[in-house]
């Protein structure tokens, strides 16, 4: 086999197997054992032929290159893979010192369950919303609250399992 050939398909197998590296990372983290169980055997299966190929030929530096090359862009694949699927749920938690009434009422007119803390921050007092929502819907929430307050401060926690509570379908 031609070596550019060969650069190719280690290039492209390494690409495949560190995107499902990446997803099987993230499933396995998400609670979904099985499904990461599935794809660990064929990321290591592909990884092994690859490896193989490279260290019977460690002497071609265009295999090498071939090999890092697609490491590189498997993690920006897996990445980009990762974030389109938006897998599971997760946490927002939003803090305003003002415009709290107007934060919830959005939110929840577009679908969102939310739970209101009053507290106190350094200056005056504050109000925590507490949204649980799919992935998928962070830019959603987020486009909501800066409309309604520009200097809010969110922040977003992964959730690995959730069980009771109220979620309100999101309307379509």
């Amino acid at each position: 086999m031609p070596i550019y050939v060969q650069a190719l398909f280690i290039f492209i197998a390494r690409i495949t197997d560190v995107s499902m590296g990446t997803l099987r990372t993230i499933l396995l983290v998400k609670g979904n054992k099985k499904i990461a169980a599935i794809l660990g055997f064929f990321e290591v299966m592909i990884f092994l032929m690859v490896l193989g190929n490279v260290v019977g030929n460690i002497d071609k530096p265009l295999l090498i290159i071939a090999y890092c090359g697609g490491f590189a862009c498997g993690n920006l694949l897996g990445g980009t893979i990762e974030e389109k699927l938006s897998l599971g749920k997760v946490s927002a938690e939003v803090v305003l010192k003002e415009c709290y009434e107007e934060a919830v009422q959005s939110l929840r007119d577009e679908g969102f369950g939310v739970t209101i803390f009053e507290g106190m921050g350094l200056e005056s007092k504050s109000y925590a919303l507490k949204v649980t929502l799919e992935r998928k819907n962070i830019n959603k929430v987020r486009n909501i609250i800066k409309k309604v307050d520009p200097h809010a401060f969110i922040t977003i926690f992964d959730i690995r399992s959730t069980a009771g509570g109220h979620f309100v379908p999101i309307k379509k």
